[in-house]
């Protein structure tokens, strides 16, 4: 009597044990870290109005990674995200030219002076710097699976995973040290898995959450570039001025030309 209420508990104890298994794993690369190492600087800074001279040139990066994790996006994977980043930028008239910086050039808790090095270096006016973060867990709960088998009670636990990604990019002007604009994605991803393929199922779920808040994040980019230029007209966000060789603001001699011809056109048509 005895052996069977034994037999009959080990089921339950396995799985009860199976309850506090928890792994976690967790990949950044924190843009308050990188501009601000030193807190009191965030708090000490003073406002200033940016002034953009148009057309710009513009800087992209990845913020430095805080940490060695597994799930750390790879050199190609980033270099993958700022050409997605790049081609948003690239259609619109108020840029002139944009570069792809390597994060190799970014120092840990370097800040503005490390924009401002890099404005120098690559010639930019302003830096969209790209961040993320990812938190992976993975739980075994108590829905574990319990197969009779010739040899007695065999049990499976079952893993339930949760990966939730953040990719976020912020356009700041070097000089002003101004944030003019961000486009955040997120994503969240759930499944459930044996023991056996745990492995296999976290840095798949890592993959699948960072695709998903990368076309998140490049959906907003592309929001928020387009209504950058009313963003500056209507809220003032900051003061524009042109360069002579750019034609896609303001009144140009190329503009007031073409309204002239434009009219001398439409005179002759009358007099026909």
């Amino acid at each position: 009597m005895k052996k069977l209420l034994c037999l009959l508990a080990l089921p339950l104890l396995l799985v009860g044990c199976s309850a506090f298994h928890e792994r976690e794993e967790q990949a950044s690369s924190s843009l308050v870290d990188f501009l601000y190492p030193n807190n009191r600087d965030y708090v000490e800074q003073n406002p200033a109005t940016p002034h953009l001279t148009l057309p710009l040139n513009v800087g992209i990066a990845f913020v430095p990674d805080s940490q060695f994790s597994k799930l750390n996006l790879t050199a190609k994977r980033k270099q993958e995200i700022l050409s997605q980043v790049k081609r948003e930028f690239s259609e619109l008239n108020y840029i002139n030219r944009i570069e792809i910086i390597s994060d190799n050039y970014l120092r840990d808790g370097g800040g503005f002076d490390n924009l401002e090095q890099l404005s120098r270096l690559y010639n930019v006016q302003v830096m969209a710097l790209v961040s993320y973060d990812q938190i992976a867990r993975s739980t075994q709960n108590n829905a574990a699976l319990l197969y009779w088998t010739i040899a007695g009670m065999y049990v499976i636990p079952g893993d339930e995973n949760t990966t939730q990604t953040f990719v976020d990019t912020a356009l700041f002007d070097i000089k002003s040290k101004q944030l003019l604009m961000r486009a955040p994605g997120i994503s969240k991803i759930e499944s459930y898995s044996t023991a056996v393929g745990l492995d296999d199922t976290f840095y798949q779920n890592s993959d699948k959450g960072f695709d998903a808040a990368v076309t998140d994040m490049v959906t907003n980019l592309k929001t928020e570039l387009e209504t950058f230029k009313v963003r500056v007209k209507e809220e003032q966000i900051a003061e524009v001025s042109y360069s002579s060789n750019y034609s896609g603001g303001g009144i140009t001699w190329w503009s007031l030309s073409a309204l002239f011809a434009f009219s001398l056109i439409r005179r002759k048509r009358r007099k026909a």
